[in-house]
């Protein structure tokens, strides 16, 4: 049994196909690339892929990761050359490697977003960010299945903080970009529960 680990980007219009979609469109270039995958048991078996930490439908992505499990070694980079062939354009691997240790999301631990703000001046959201990092912890709330849930959005930030830059819109109108660095805690803190934190602690919209 082998194991290779994927890097792999969503770009494009490809970054609002839900994380279900990419993973039918993931399987289907699998079997195109005739890759020998290991299944799981039972009735309905699957093929072996491990997807770590997804980006949220309508984000793009450059660094997403998975693992797949092989019946037979190949060689990855080869492998990678196959499944860019049978992926959609905007659906790119960009690294193959063959990995030696198991838990590939414990192995992830921070996660690094640029936010982009349409009509929000660079100085608002520096004030904004200035109070969100002043602040012990910052507590929403956020629809699970099992119902409202709060959690604290300040612990899981590691960074915050403004990136000054042109005006990239072609009317010139303001637009604020916020880099961001999440840890990855239990439960998962994603961009937009910072923005809800924004919106608590200096009233950012």
């Amino acid at each position: 049994m082998q194991r290779i680990r994927l890097r792999y980007t969503k770009r494009g219009r490809l970054r609002f196909t839900s994380h279900r979609d990419f993973q039918r469109a993931f399987e289907r270039a699998l079997r195109r690339a005739e890759v020998p995958m290991a299944y799981s048991a039972g009735f309905t078996p699957h093929p072996k892929v491990s997807y770590a930490n997804a980006a949220p439908t309508g984000t793009g992505s450059e660094a997403e990761y998975l693992e797949i499990q092989l019946t037979a070694r190949r060689d990855p980079a080869p492998l990678r050359e196959l499944l860019n062939a049978s992926l959609p354009d905007g659906l790119d691997v960009t690294d193959a490697v063959e990995a030696h240790t198991s838990g590939l999301a414990d192995r992830l631990q921070a996660s690094v977003w640029e936010i982009r703000l349409d009509g929000v001046g660079t100085e608002t959201a520096e004030r904004a960010v200035a109070a969100f990092l002043a602040a012990e912890e910052v507590q929403v709330e956020r629809r699970t299945k099992n119902g409202m849930r709060a959690f604290d959005t300040r612990a899981a930030v590691a960074r915050l903080e403004t990136v000054r830059s042109e005006s990239d819109r072609p009317d010139g109108n303001a637009c604020a970009i916020l880099r961001l660095v999440v840890r990855h805690l239990t439960p998962a803190v994603r961009p937009d529960d910072v923005l809800s934190g924004l919106r608590a602690t200096a009233d950012l919209a």
